[in-house]
């Protein structure tokens, strides 16, 4: 059975946002394209563009050695050839940033969710070397140090690992790493001094813009004044960089964003994700005393914080298709002090089918701890259709392969089919929703299929388009792969 026919019919024309034709066809070539945002959608009807909430799994690290302690922060997580290196700040004293009371601690697992802090023996503490600190005594590098895994084809192999840490008083300095524990800066001099940087500066090689880019904190009024924001610089080297541009958000920007965590989608690196910490400067939702009795103190008593998604694929502009919380605090009043809340800055891969992403709460607190997520592989959003259906049509691609994989979630009672059209939105013989098999199931690589064939190789190269006629049903990526 045809699934359209089960659809309601539509009165309406679809809402047609830009029309584009054969001559304006986006390159995808064989990679993955996550609905993460709406760049591909062309037309739509009856279809929502759906935020998906993570679900905790569990704590993942305590900080609960003594140069950790309540104040820990500014978390980096890296994917790196099987293993996964995890990289915060140590802070056991409240307003001491940028001092020496704070180190760069290390963590490493090999599953992503079981977590060991190695003792390295590289700097001292309290008189023993048995710790998990790679980097002290440098104030204040280590009041926001975040690296990087190197994915420059060209990059040094003794600088596989780079970093950028610093205040708004020393700007940016850049470090070097060739195994991600033993550090050394890249020269005396700043690599950044445009920025405030008084949070986790981000940053990373893009392989779809061929430059390095580095997305750090600045203020909307310049001079710690206005909304904390987020800018953008550029670089081919990683030591001259471009002037900082604000970024754009597609509309006024009326909260505070404090740390951004922008980073590449390792499924799919054009696409950065950004999971931001929204910042409610003065909300108060604990009393000082309140906070006093959970084992926190009262000058980190007085705001509260969420995660919010954001999205780019490259340049001065994010995508933030939705303004809800991502993450949001949850129950208890634990987590509803200031800075609580901050997601790390790294997805990393939790199996076949999930991802892992990792929160701190409690901060302030002499049980802080950090909290892993998990989330469906390319799950933070999707295409969705509801009981009655719906279906939308993608602007003209060109695509490299011979077969179609869906990551798709249907009901007992939903389904998904599959048009291919050419770039004016005709039908294309063989491909059309009469000749689509139903899927029904749910799936990370569904094969799409049209009488029983999924060999799409005769449209390889060609401007086409593809409609997704769904019911009861989520789509949260596709891909053309080799047959």
């Amino acid at each position: 059975m045809n699934l359209c026919k089960s659809l309601m019919i539509f009165v309406s024309l679809f809402a047609i946002c830009h029309p584009v034709g054969a001559d304006e066809a986006m390159e995808i070539g064989a990679r993955l394209e996550p609905f993460f945002d709406l760049r591909l959608v062309d037309q739509i009807e009856g279809v929502e563009h759906r935020l998906h909430a993570p679900q905790a799994a569990g704590e993942a690290i305590k900080f609960d050695r003594p140069w950790e302690g309540r104040y820990c922060g500014y978390i980096t997580v890296i994917q790196d050839e099987g293993l996964f290196r995890m990289y915060y700040r140590g802070l056991p004293q409240a307003k001491a940033d940028g001092s020496n009371a704070e180190t760069t601690c290390y963590a490493v697992s090999e599953d992503g969710v079981h977590w060991e802090k190695p003792n390295l023996g590289l700097y001292p503490y309290e008189g023993s070397s048995e710790n998990n600190i790679i980097v002290s005594g440098e104030a204040p590098f280590s009041h926001n140090f975040a690296p990087f895994l190197d994915a420059n084809p060209h990059a040094d192999p003794h600088a596989k690992y780079k970093a950028l840490a610093g205040i708004s008083k020393t700007g940016l300095m850049g470090f070097a790493s060739s195994d991600g524990v033993v550090w050394k800066k890249l020269q005396d001099e700043p690599l950044i001094t445009e920025g405030t940087f008084d949070s986790q500066n981000a940053a990373f090689w893009s392989e779809s813009e061929g430059k390095y880019c580095c997305y750090l904190r600045t203020w909307t009024g310049g001079d710690f004044k206005g909304y904390r924001t987020i800018s953008r610089c550029t670089s081919e080297d990683f030591i001259h960089w471009s002037k900082p541009v604000e970024m754009d958000f597609g509309s006024p920007l009326e909260e505070h964003l404090y740390t951004n965590q922008t980073h590449p989608y390792y499924r799919a690196p054009h696409i950065y994700v950004s999971l931001a910490a929204r910042f409610m400067p003065g909300r108060r939702i604990l009393s000082a005393e309140q906070f006093k009795q959970i084992g926190g103190e009262a000058s980190y008593s007085g705001d509260c914080s969420d995660t919010v998604f954001m999205t780019s694929r490259g340049g001065a502009r994010y995508d933030r298709a939705f303004k809800e919380s991502f993450i949001r605090p949850g129950l208890g009043l634990e987590n509803w002090s200031s800075r609580s809340n901050y997601t790390a800055c790294g997805v990393i891969p939790a199996g076949p089918a999930e991802m892992s992403m990792f929160v701190q709460r409690r901060y302030g607190q002499l049980d802080h701890y950090l909290e892993r997520y998990r989330i469906r592989l390319d799950g933070f959003a999707s295409m969705h259709a509801n009981f009655a259906g719906g279906e939308f049509i993608t602007k003209p691609v060109r695509f490299t392969g011979g077969k179609l994989a869906l990551n798709v979630s249907t009901s007992a009672a939903g389904a998904v089919q599959i048009e291919l059209q050419d770039a004016e939105g005709a039908p294309i013989d063989n491909f059309t929703l009469d000749d689509s098999d139903l899927f029904v199931g749910d799936a990370i690589n569904a094969a799409a299929s049209w009488k029983g064939s999924g060999d799409v190789s005769c449209l390889s190269g060609k401007p086409v388009r593809l409609r997704f006629v769904m019911k009861d049903a989520d789509l949260y990526s596709f891909q053309f792969r080799s047959p």
